[in-house]
């Protein structure tokens, strides 16, 4: 299957929703695309349908409204969008049912693996270096802003993030975030000794 006609629905629709982050350096656009590259890294070790995976990592983010769940509105707008393209019945179904599910990291259902590697890969998206620079970024537009707050928020995102490996829903992904944990605290570890 060829993506590039559903990576233009999705760079359409997300700088439409663009204004919804305060932030300038933050779109859904890129967040997907990231998202959409995890997904297939941890497909190419795990298995499982690489066009029911691309597709759900590709649109998991394209739908807000307001007092609606994003996933819920994501869904729709994702399984309208695939039928108006001809996408196979069966494909639509499975892609619309991981995109609902996806802001559930918590959950302890049985998953198929194309539900869990896309939920591992947003969740892997949120952490590591990526998370350090947005930390950084976001401070650098406080008012107040300096390398110790930096340091703190990124300290206070870490402390955060740390517990959230048990959502993983797969070794792999378990694996990968460990390690940007170790990378986020060796940051932390190494600011401290600079700052203080």
């Amino acid at each position: 299957m060829d993506y590039s006609e559903v990576i233009e629905f999705v760079k359409k629709t997300s700088s439409e929703k663009q204004g919804s982050d305060q932030y300038p350096f933050r779109n859904s656009y890129d967040h997907t695309m990231r998202v959409y590259r995890w997904a297939i890294r941890l497909q190419a070790k795990l298995g499982g349908d690489l066009d029911v995976i691309v597709l759900a990592a590709l649109l998991h983010d394209v739908g807000h409204e307001d007092g609606r769940p994003d996933s819920e509105v994501s869904a729709e707008v994702a399984v309208e969008y695939l039928d108006s393209i001809g996408v196979a019945p069966e494909l639509i179904v499975k892609v619309g049912e991981i995109i609902m599910m996806n802001a559930d990291k918590d959950t302890d259902k049985d998953l198929s693996l194309e539900c869990r590697i896309v939920m591992d890969a947003d969740l892997l998206d949120d952490v590591g270096g990526i998370e350090i620079m947005r930390d950084a970024m976001v401070t650098a537009h406080d008012e107040e802003s300096s390398y110790k707050r930096a340091y703190y928020r990124i300290k206070d995102y870490y402390r955060q993030s740390k517990p959230l490996i048990r959502c993983c829903k797969t070794e792999t992904a378990r694996t990968e975030y460990a390690k940007r944990m170790q990378l986020v605290e060796g940051f932390i570890y190494q600011l401290e000794k600079e700052l203080f």
